[in-house]
């Protein structure tokens, strides 16, 4: 079962880079310097006491946004003896933090630990050091190694969040991150696609005509491919495209880049799509066709808008003159009825 996550947003504090994408507190509508136990605990009140609460779902304090062990160690403790005692308690079961890969030692770690902390995860972004240095990231492929390394020797879960479609980027180098990833095992991946947020680096390149970003067509494509490499190996994505916020949806904030409310849902039902391929019709064989499918994977197969139906319609020539639940066809597949 997947822990309820309670997030509390650190945006930007404890870094002390200023990544060219990077605008923490538009995409959280937050201010770092807000942060501390008072925040803490007023958030976690909020949650537990919340009427879609559930204890049964191992629920997790999870600190996104910064970088937690960047932060000068007594406000890291702060900020974790805040929720020590809903753990305490059993009301919150573990904490998560977020954080850069070189910052991670072993006085942080022993910290981390103390306090119950379980998952580190660390912003990665790309294993291609010409990327990191384009987007002045500050940290290189090898810190990310040895990150990862000190991680699982400490004996935390490990998550990677990677940004596809950063300057520099191709469908090659991010293909190579991918595979780079899969070799370090970690126990979870996001992906967020690059958004070129007003008043970041990232918007004046675009403005200045030096910077493509990936087109939505593009940015599914690739975390396609991303997505099937990495749960073919048994590493979960558990996040696809970036949380917006009320800030982040104001008009402009989102100078460029592939944005899209269900950028998730679109790149799931194109996996989707993949899998039953061999299930459709050939082009021109059939002139309409009944699918059959597990009623869970319905919305799967229609798309976002039926742009499913249409993408099926487009691949066999024929019309889709239904699409119905049937429970004996296998996960991740259809039966089709054609004429």
């Amino acid at each position: 079962m997947k822990p309820l996550i309670i997030p509390i947003f650190i945006p930007h504090i404890g870094c002390p880079h200023r990544c060219i994408f990077c605008d923490q507190e538009r995409i959280t509508a937050q201010s770092g310097g807000t942060i501390d136990g008072e925040h803490v605990r007023g958030v976690l009140d909020q949650a537990v006491h919340s009427k879609t609460f559930d204890s049964g779902r191992n629920p997790e304090a999870a600190f996104y946004g910064g970088t937690f062990t960047g932060l000068p160690v007594e406000r890291m403790k702060r900020l974790l003896e805040a929720v020590a005692p809903y753990i305490e308690d059993r009301v919150i079961r573990s904490i998560r933090v977020s954080t850069r890969p070189d910052f991670i030692d072993e006085e942080r770690l022993s910290i981390l630990r103390t306090f119950h902390v379980t998952t580190v995860e660390l912003g990665v972004q790309s294993m291609d050091d010409r990327v990191l240095t384009l987007t002045r990231r500050g940290h290189s492929a090898a810190d990310v190694r040895e990150a990862v390394r000190r991680l699982k020797r400490g004996g935390f879960k490990v998550g990677v969040q990677l940004m596809p479609g950063l300057p520099g980027d191709t469908r090659e180098t991010f293909r190579a991150t991918i595979e780079e990833v899969i070799s370090l095992s970690p126990d979870m991946v996001r992906l967020y696609p690059a958004l070129a947020i007003a008043g970041t680096g990232l918007a004046r390149m675009v403005e200045a005509g030096i910077y493509r970003p990936l087109t939505l067509d593009e940015a599914v494509d690739r975390c396609v491919d991303g997505t099937m490499r990495l749960e073919g190996n048994g590493i979960p994505v558990i996040r696809i495209g970036l949380m917006s916020s009320p800030t982040l949806l104001e008009p402009g904030r989102i100078a460029a880049g592939p944005w899209h409310p269900a950028f998730g849902f679109l790149v799931r039902s194109a996996i989707h799509h993949r899998a039953i391929g061999p299930d459709l019709p050939a082009l021109g064989t059939a002139e309409e066709i009944r699918i059959f499918a597990p009623r869970p994977e319905i919305a799967l197969l229609r798309g976002h808008r039926n742009q499913g139906v249409r993408r099926i319609e487009q691949k066999t020539g024929a019309a889709v003159i239904g699409i119905e639940a049937d429970e004996t066809v296998p996960k991740g597949r259809v039966r089709i009825e054609a004429r």
